[in-house]
């Protein structure tokens, strides 16, 4: 049976990501064994109820950094995805962050990832598929606007952190960028468009196309390559 850790699972994509995955009520097959990360009682509660193995992280705690792979207790997973992030101040233009708002969306996004990933040596299974939700507003080539410009540095950070984590893995797993779309979560709001149902879907279906030729690559939900 197939094993997926969801990192950042407590609401919205990644805890659809868990329901997915244990295929609840979809199509009455057999779904994957699945263990989820959450920070606070009530999102441990929410993976617990869908039938998850729910796991205590903060991913911007400093003791993320090795507390993950000691509470698996040695299994291996054949899909991992790293989801936890916040967006931070909604600018427009040029507006300077507080050092707090800094810390809070850098530490989430990207210090958060660059602790996480280190584990994914001894967590993932030969031929797995590892997958950081990153977003299309972190790519450069295709950027049109400012707006959010801290959240954008902080997926451009993130996509160069996946980057080098697929150079390491390479030949054990296939490490992606994924862009979820603009999904009606907290953080897309109700305007956004796409509901987080489909974006789960198709990303778990770009998922499952992958091949080896693929690592180190930046894809839509809907698996068409992205530029950095």
């Amino acid at each position: 049976m197939k094993r997926v850790l969801v990192v950042g699972a407590s609401r919205g994509i990644g805890l659809e990501f868990v329901h997915q995955y244990l295929d609840v009520g979809e199509t009455g097959a057999v779904g994957a064994q699945v263990w989820a990360t959450a920070r606070s009682d009530e999102g441990l509660a929410r993976i617990e109820a869908l039938g998850a193995h729910a796991l205590r992280l903060d991913v911007a705690g400093a003791e993320s950094g090795g507390t993950l792979a000691a509470s698996i207790g040695g299994q291996t997973f054949d899909t991992m995805l790293l989801v936890a992030g916040v967006f931070g101040p909604r600018t427009q233009g040029l507006q300077t962050p507080t050092q707090a708002e800094f810390d809070t969306v850098m530490h989430t996004n990207v210090l958060g990832v660059m602790r996480v990933l280190p584990q994914a040596l001894d967590l993932l299974a030969r031929g797995a598929k590892l997958a950081v939700v990153s977003s299309r507003m972190g790519s450069i080539g295709l950027r049109t606007s400012p707006a959010g410009w801290l959240y954008r540095a902080s997926k451009a950070a993130v996509n160069s952190v996946l980057k080098d984590a697929s150079l390491v893995l390479a030949g054990k797993a296939t490490c992606v960028a994924l862009h979820p779309g603009w999904v009606k979560t907290d953080m897309g709001g109700e305007g956004a468009d796409i509901d987080v149902q489909t974006s789960v879907r198709t990303m778990r279906q770009t998922l499952a196309g992958l091949t080896a030729a693929d690592n180190g690559g930046f894809f839509n939900h809907d698996g068409q390559p992205l530029a950095w």
